[in-house]
């Protein structure tokens, strides 16, 4: 049995708590993870400050979807050789047994919405318990820093595999924050003969080619560049959206990863027909995809440690936030660390 530890506990929108618990020794098929850190994103704000959408969030809930740690205990069915391997972990709690399930598709579960972080609980914590079938382990010698920040790169795996970008392509990543920089290396992987990143700020030009960019461009001077094979979108704008579907040549293959506010004006039906566009989008990430983020980051072909600009401990949620939400653009990935102070 664990020893005593702490978890962050959201009961309602702007209302948080740090409780101290004994965790339960893990059931059945799960495994006990000791948590190194976690990640927070624009989801995480969602829930802090009450917007996220109705059925996505269940309060009161221990945030955090992002995470890595280090496995401390299994129930009775794991293999006892997963105790002290690093890991990362799965946030969909899919079925497993309905059509979509089947198909490998489990984001698209059709059992109901349940996910680690909002509404069952989540990494914000110094442990936490999950089925052990929804981990991934990582290589003995994995950062787990670096690894915190695989949940947004199996995200974007997944987007990758739908753009199916093949080398000596000209492809486009539209959008410079943490995902849209995992993008960049992603496309890097396969040897396109371009590689474009379209962003709002010029301060992302460097660190853009540094990941593998070969050009880098602001929205407003777009004009000139061609037609693109493939492009994939990470800004979370319906004017995004408009800007990587103006890049594609004919019968492109756009990956739309962002979520714009409801309502949005988005893209014209018309312009999409008659090019052809073939257009996917990305809500989560379905095994497939975190293999493949798992299999680059251990490959050495992913590194997003350099995204990490925060590390702060629990008691300093509210701050978190407060810097995710800033627009400040010395702030790039903060992460939360359940034990000790850090700071950068």
């Amino acid at each position: 049995m664990s020893s005593a530890d702490v978890a962050l506990v959201l009961d309602a929108p702007g209302a948080y708590r740090l409780v101290e618990r004994v965790p339960a020794a893990p059931g059945p098929g799960d495994a006990l993870v000791r948590v190194h850190a976690s990640g927070i994103c624009g989801s995480d704000r969602e829930i802090y400050q009450g917007n996220r959408p109705e059925g996505y969030v269940r309060y009161p809930v221990t945030p955090g979807h992002e995470w890595s740690g280090t496995v401390d205990e299994v129930g009775a069915g794991v293999p006892q050789d997963l105790v002290g391997r690093k890991v990362v972990g799965e946030g969909f709690r899919n079925c497993q047994v309905c059509e979509r399930c089947h198909a490998g598709e489990t984001t698209l579960c059709t059992a109901g919405y349940e996910e680690t972080g909002f509404t069952l609980p989540g990494a914000m914590a110094a442990t936490l318990t999950l089925p052990a079938r929804l981990l991934h382990v990582l290589p003995d010698d994995a950062d787990l820093t670096a690894a915190a920040l695989l949940e947004p790169a199996a995200c974007i795996a997944a987007a990758a595999l739908k753009a199916d970008a093949r080398p000596g392509e000209r492809v486009a990543m539209v959008g410079t924050g943490t995902l849209g920089m995992i993008a960049v290396q992603f496309l890097k992987a396969v040897s396109p003969a371009e590689l474009l990143v379209v962003g709002t700020r010029p301060d992302r030009e460097q660190l853009s080619l540094s990941f593998g960019a070969t050009a880098f461009r602001t929205r407003d001077a777009l004009g000139g560049l061609g037609e693109f094979d493939a492009v994939i979108e990470t800004a979370g704008s319906a004017s995004a959206a408009r800007a990587s579907a103006a890049l594609l040549r004919r019968g492109g293959r756009l990956v739309l990863t962002g979520i714009p506010a409801p309502g949005a004006a988005g893209l014209d039906p018309t312009d999409l027909v008659v090019r052809q566009i073939e257009t996917q989008t990305v809500f989560g990430a379905p095994p497939t995809a975190w293999s493949h983020a798992v299999r680059m980051f251990g490959a050495g072909l992913l590194d997003p440690l350099p995204l990490v600009t925060h590390e702060l401990p629990l008691t300093e949620f509210a701050r978190a936030i407060e810097l995710v939400g800033s627009g400040d653009p010395k702030v790039g990935k903060v992460l939360l660390r359940p034990q000790g102070v850090f700071r950068k």
